[in-house]
């Protein structure tokens, strides 16, 4: 990912609108890209900020930010396990059937 579709993608990560291959290429385009780190920043900083500006209610965004961040990785790690395991039991199911179609036969 580059950091022109990067900056693209921002509005969705803001709002939760992100499918997982997506998040996945933005984390890791995140971790390495210091001035998207920062455009990130800045654009949560004035989406959320004006929303809470308006119902009045206290912030630390930056810190809301951070978690934001923090429970997109926490989602890809477990994403990856699951689609690991789903493949693990794909490959046992597959090996059972096999086993059993070869005990059939014989």
């Amino acid at each position: 990912m580059d950091c022109k579709e990067f900056e693209k993608l921002i509005p969705d990560f803001i709002h939760h609108r992100m499918d997982y291959p997506t998040l996945k290429q933005f984390a890791e385009h995140v971790r390495t890209c210091d001035d998207c780190k920062e455009e990130l920043t800045i654009q949560f900083l004035v989406t959320e900020g004006i929303q809470r500006l308006e119902s009045g209610s206290a912030f630390n965004l930056q810190k809301e930010l951070d978690l934001r961040l923090s429970e997109a990785e926490h989602k890809l790690k477990v994403n990856g396990f699951l689609l690991s395991a789903g493949a693990a039991l794909e490959l046992v199911a597959f090996c059972a059937i096999v086993g059993f179609v070869i005990w059939i036969l014989l």
